[in-house]
């Protein structure tokens, strides 16, 4: 009978797991990937559910002289999200909440690098009871060389 029971807890804890990064996917596909155009998708949606207070960083690698977009956005129910993007020895390139919190960012770099992603959910003003949660993606586009040239 224990057995079962660990069973069955061990698959209700992969499946709603499972079902909350596809909720949180199909967030990115649909909402969030709007706030690359006119920058082409990289084809990797990172996404996760987060609660206000929590952060989560994402190391990426940016190769020099293309054109970067990166876009962070959450459900509508969280609180703002602050991002920093900040170089390996943890300098501060940028930081949205000096922004009014900007859900994008575009930038170009001189020499390729791998960038951290910091993303936090604040804290929200009003005091509940109920800690807010939802899903937060990080997408990253990059502009079409072809497509910059015929313009």
């Amino acid at each position: 009978m224990k057995k079962i029971f660990l069973s069955l807890l061990a698959f209700n804890v992969v499946f709603f797991s499972y079902q909350s990064f596809s909720q949180c996917k199909n967030f990115a596909k649909k909402i969030c990937k709007l706030e690359l155009l006119p920058y082409v998708h990289d084809g990797i949606y990172n996404a996760t559910v987060l609660s206000e207070g929590e952060t989560a960083e994402l190391y990426k690698t940016f190769y020099a002289g293309q054109e970067y977009r990166i876009a962070v956005c959450g459900d509508e129910n969280l609180p703002p999200i602050q991002f920093q993007v900040l170089d390996t020895d943890r300098n501060v390139l940028y930081d949205n909440k000096k922004h009014n919190y900007a859900k994008t960012w575009d930038f170009k770099l001189q020499s390729s690098k791998q960038l951290i992603i910091s993303i936090q959910v604040q804290t929200a003003e009003e005091l509940t009871d109920q800690i807010l949660s939802g899903c937060v993606a990080v997408l990253v586009g990059f502009l079409n060389v072809e497509d910059t040239l015929q313009k």
